[in-house]
């Protein structure tokens, strides 16, 4: 049956008087979502949906300044599909649950594969090149950035994609590779890629990655600096280099001592045969 919209000015006045005119472009995907979806799916529960994901970009992304931005964020677009091909998969209808996913793919560069498990309060910055895969698991309020991939490391069947805990953050670039978890309000630096497990409250940083804080209590969600982190193999460079300073500084000792010990033989070897030199001398006189 088919679904017509109803005036609720209370419900719309989160998207601005411009909201109306937005809302109908989605209306074709709540026809699809009250087909395949819960009573909590329905003609209100979209419009909760739409009013936490103002929350929780507003919250993340300093950049945003009105709240009908949110209609263009790639990261909205991609989680509202997800969510529909999420259902459709839930009820084995694969092909149109990757048919949705795929357009998605072509529209926000971001890829969710239907199966992964999302959590709440999911959000991922810019996005382009974010991969999410098949059995991935994340939980609530979860920050990725872009480049950011959730990937197996081989053809092995069942779990084999990462579980994210609450709160965690992983930035640009970072991939997270096997089936393993990253415990809740850890943080995986730029560029790096995790290959085991990590424990709660952790940083991570490097290639592979390193843990390199750990009972960080600073939560992800609200702390979202990715710069600021400690460096792993800076830290080493510098312990090598003092340690090198230490060793030359030692060198240097020895051989001033080496120098001490050559001289005091060469006065002793000069005494002994200055002394041997006069003893031949009174012999031979005698």
């Amino acid at each position: 049956m088919r679904v017509e919209p109803r005036s609720n000015a209370s419900s719309l006045d989160v998207l601005g008087r411009d909201g109306v005119f937005l809302y109908h472009k989605i209306f074709r995907v709540m026809i699809v979502m009250e087909q395949y979806y819960n009573k909590e799916w329905s003609y209100m529960g979209i419009l909760s949906y739409i009013k936490q994901e103002i929350r929780v970009v507003r919250e993340r992304d300093p950049a945003i300044k009105s709240n009908m931005e949110v209609f263009l964020y790639p990261s909205f677009k991609a989680i509202l599909c997800y969510r529909v091909a999420h259902k459709l998969y839930l009820k084995k209808h694969y092909f149109f649950a990757r048919w949705v996913s795929q357009r998605a793919v072509r529209k926000t560069g971001i890829e969710i594969h239907p199966g992964a498990t999302i959590g709440k309060g999911l959000f991922i910055d810019h996005g382009s090149g974010v991969i999410i895969g098949e059995t991935a698991e994340l939980g609530d309020n979860v920050t990725l950035y872009q480049g950011v991939t959730l990937g197996g490391t081989g053809k092995e069947k069942g779990k084999r994609h990462p579980t994210l805990g609450d709160n965690v953050m992983v930035s640009a670039g970072a991939k997270v590779l096997g089936s393993f978890k990253i415990g809740e309000n850890s943080k995986i630096g730029a560029g790096s890629v995790v290959l085991k497990e990590v424990p709660p409250n952790c940083t991570v940083v490097g290639v592979p990655g390193r843990i390199v804080k750990m009972g960080d209590q600073k939560i992800p969600r609200m702390d979202l600096d990715q710069v600021h982190l400690p460096d792993p193999i800076s830290n080493d460079i510098r312990e090598l280099q003092a340690d090198n300073i230490r060793l030359h500084k030692r060198i240097r000792e020895m051989e001033k001592r080496m120098r001490c010990m050559k001289a005091q033989d060469i006065e002793i070897l000069d005494a002994d045969s200055g002394s041997t030199g006069t003893s031949g001398k009174a012999d031979a006189s005698k």
